[in-house]
């Protein structure tokens, strides 16, 4: 079972995440993505999905036109884990 993070190994996971910000009233780090277009997120959103499932992880996220904001927190352990910064990373590297 995952292990919630320290408040201090948060502090330092989100020093080495570009963009991604603690969720208000959650455990959990959220980040808003901006495409060109509905087709271009779509295709972000396809990739994230991939990476998700190899990880047996579901992440929360929301997408309206060009823009998709996904928030990262484990349920398992009831907040951030090693796991929501590997997916994160992953995120990240798939750019917007």
């Amino acid at each position: 079972m995952p292990q919630r993070l320290t408040a201090e190994e948060r502090t330092q996971a989100l020093a080495d995440l570009s963009g991604w910000a603690p969720s208000p009233g959650r455990d959990a780090i959220t980040k808003d993505f901006k495409f060109k277009d509905f087709s271009q997120a779509f295709g972000f959103i396809s990739r994230v999905a991939l990476a998700a499932e190899k990880l047996d992880y579901h992440p929360e996220w929301s997408n309206v036109y060009n823009r998709v904001i996904i928030t990262l927190s484990t349920h398992e352990c009831g907040g951030l884990s090693q796991l929501d910064l590997k997916l994160a990373h992953m995120i990240d590297t798939f750019g917007a």
